[in-house]
């Protein structure tokens, strides 16, 4: 069990690092040059599409990070598991307050200031999910 919680989390990690640094270098930097008149309607599809590909590997990283603080498995240092919890919690709280309201904005009242507000202020949830993939790969070496 505890082989599988490991890769289960390793690979939604994975994911999700894949998805921030694309958001990050890729799709944000494009929403900032998105024509005003444009911005709302893809504002809208991107929170839709966005949460069909997020939803899954973010649901798994979380119910594996609970796991993995509930039973941490031999071998694996109990602070990594901390340590990675609380770097996916820096990632959820920053797309709560600070992501998801610009998004918000972006539907509301479009203009390209919020495209690249999104840039700036996602720093911290790309580096925090890429931690939460470097210390997923350092649990699942020590647990094997």
């Amino acid at each position: 069990m505890d082989d599988f919680v490991l890769t289960a989390h390793l690979a939604s990690a994975c994911i999700m690092v894949g998805v921030i640094w694309f958001v990050q270098l890729v799709h944000y930097p494009l929403l900032a040059v998105v024509p005003v008149e444009s911005a709302k309607q893809v504002a809208e599809k991107h929170q839709k599409w966005t949460g069909i590909v997020v939803g899954p590997p973010m649901a798994v990283e979380g119910v594996s990070t609970l796991i993995l603080w509930a039973n941490t498995p031999s071998g694996v240092w109990w602070w990594l598991t901390w340590a990675n919890g609380a770097c996916l919690a820096v990632a959820l709280l920053c797309t709560i307050f600070l992501s998801v309201p610009r998004h918000a904005r972006m539907v509301e009242a479009p203009d390209a200031q919020v495209g690249k507000e999104l840039v700036q202020t996602n720093w911290p949830r790309t580096i925090a999910w890429t931690m939460c993939g470097f210390l997923a790969a350092v649990m699942l070496l020590q647990g094997m």
